[in-house]
């Protein structure tokens, strides 16, 4: 039998370094902060960290707006303090993974800056630069995720840039090979420095299709939404037909795992990714030669999804990727409202039952083949923080369509390490956190949680370990179709030496584990 690799059955932590502890008293969350909480994180039983961005940037998306792809921004510390966070982590068994942003970069990046002065300087084509129309109007219809649309005019070229996010993160032009490699030379960096892998962002926006750029169509079974985010023209329209998943983004994702494979350790490669066909753009992206695995979305639905929707979600994705570590599995990130707020209502549940329904999901998630990410206060049982005031608002999706749409802050808010209401629960010694601390977060702090007996940081960590010695979830990747009553979610898990059976009840909220 095969040996599986590291990152295969991997359970990894998300951390985003801004809210999770600030070490100099700037409100702020650094590099140094969280080499401080690493064995908190060792001793939950995970396999790896993923750091969100943290390099010099403008900040106008937090970090996914880079201004230099090889150093560390200001806020969060120096490259120093992150090789004394990689040492610390891999002397912990922690492998490390960092968020690389292939796709675009800040407009105050040095490339930016030389392409947009005119239209013959070396970095002239790496960006998308169109011609306006006759009508002076838009290249295409696209419109960006962060509302408007995805072509902002620049009056020194006389043309037109595409931006799939703020008009502050120009698209990189990888129909031109320099840029591919630019980025590459990157992960090259950052390996040698000892990082274990990347979480690829947003790869499925990289645009490396030469001119004509084609119009999205509409689509056609659109229906208003109760949800704020389905209320945003973006989501009208198919984007695969022309503006995202793109068959030429291949080549660079080949190049960059050529890349990978060249070094030692079995170095990892997880593609963000969505699209019109989410499961079918997985398959796409991590056939042979690319993407190790994707990041799977389907559990990530804004709105949460009730027991059927979480069974024909898992199902979906085993029918294609059965037998295989191709697919990470994940209950909430930095993007999404948090999974104790997001599924209550949707599983017909209460606040009494968040602490209960938060084990029975991370079990749940890290029972499922492949891979699992689990988010920063998720082993806390953290709620949605819903209460933040417009004016303290940060995240710009948010601030764009408040008060109808609250965004990513909600998600987003630092972490709580001790009861004590000083120094912010433990967080920071500012005077002012960069978001507000949730009072409600306070009685689960990080801390109090990891020592107190019976927490969900508790049982979480001793299901981790006991995960870890069964060779049906840590030698193979096979599992069976999924079945049960409509409260239920029943699968086996199987290895040539080992078949479990694991019911998940969501109407006790109870899990059980059973050899057969």
């Amino acid at each position: 039998m095969a040996v599986l690799k590291w990152w295969e059955t991997a359970i990894i932590y998300q951390i985003y370094p801004r809210s999770f502890q600030d070490s100099n008293g700037d409100g702020i969350g650094d590099l140094p902060g969280i080499t401080s909480r690493l064995e908190y994180i060792a001793n939950l039983g995970v396999d790896a960290i993923w750091i969100s961005p943290f390099y010099p940037s403008p900040q106008k998306d937090f970090g996914y707006d880079v201004s230099d792809y090889c150093g560390v921004h200001l806020e969060y510390g120096t490259m120093n303090d992150f090789d004394a966070l990689i040492t610390t982590a891999h002397e912990l068994g922690l492998k490390v993974m960092i968020d690389i942003v292939p796709a675009h970069c800040s407009d105050m990046h040095p490339w930016f800056v030389e392409s947009r002065q005119s239209r013959d300087n070396p970095k002239s084509d790496w960006f998308h630069w169109v011609d306006p129309q006759p009508d002076g109007s838009a290249p295409t219809n696209w419109l960006s995720f962060f509302g408007g649309q995805a072509w902002t005019w620049e009056p020194r070229r006389q043309q037109y840039y595409l931006h799939n996010f703020l008009p502050s993160q120009p698209n990189l032009n990888h129909a031109n090979s320099a840029v591919g490699e630019a980025i590459c030379d990157v992960a090259r960096f950052w390996f040698d420095l000892g990082v274990d892998g990347f979480r690829m962002d947003a790869v499925h926006t990289i645009n490396a299709d030469r001119a004509p750029y084609r119009n999205n169509l509409a689509k056609p079974d659109f229906e208003l939404g109760d949800l704020p985010q389905e209320q945003q023209p973006f989501f009208r329209q198919l984007h695969d037909s022309g503006q995202l998943n793109q068959p030429a983004i291949q080549t660079f994702i080949e190049k960059f795992r050529k890349v990978a494979d060249s070094y030692s350790g079995d170095r990892f490669l997880m593609g963000e990714l969505h699209g019109d066909d989410p499961t079918l753009a997985s398959e796409t992206f991590t056939a042979p030669g690319r993407l190790h695995a994707t990041y799977n979305f389907s559990l990530l639905e804004w709105g949460g999804l009730d027991v059927d929707g979480l069974k024909s979600a898992i199902s979906a994705a085993i029918g294609r990727f059965n037998g295989s570590g191709r697919l990470s599995f994940a209950f909430s990130n930095h993007d999404v409202p948090r999974s104790a707020t997001r599924q209550l209502a949707p599983l017909g549940l209460s606040e009494d039952d968040q602490e209960a329904m938060q084990l029975l999901l991370l079990k749940l998630e890290a029972s499922l083949i492949g891979s699992t990410c689990v988010y920063q206060g998720e082993e806390l049982a953290l709620s949605d923080v819903q209460d933040i005031p417009i004016s303290q608002m940060q995240d710009p999706w948010g601030i764009e369509f408040a008060p109808l749409f609250l965004g990513r802050d909600t998600c987003r808010t630092p972490m709580v390490w001790k009861k004590a209401k000083n120094n912010w629960s433990g967080f920071s010694e500012a005077s002012q956190t960069w978001l507000p601390i949730a009072e409600k977060h306070i009685q689960r702090s990080g801390i109090d949680e990891a020592a107190r007996p019976g927490s969900v940081y508790d049982q979480f960590s001793k299901f981790l370990a006991w995960r870890a010695q069964q060779p049906a979830m840590v030698q193979a990747n096979s599992m069976t179709e999924i079945k049960g009553g409509p409260k239920q979610i029943i699968f086996d898990r199987i290895s040539d030496q080992q078949k479990l059976r694991f019911c998940f009840d969501f109407e006790t909220l109870t899990t059980s584990v059973t050899e057969v």
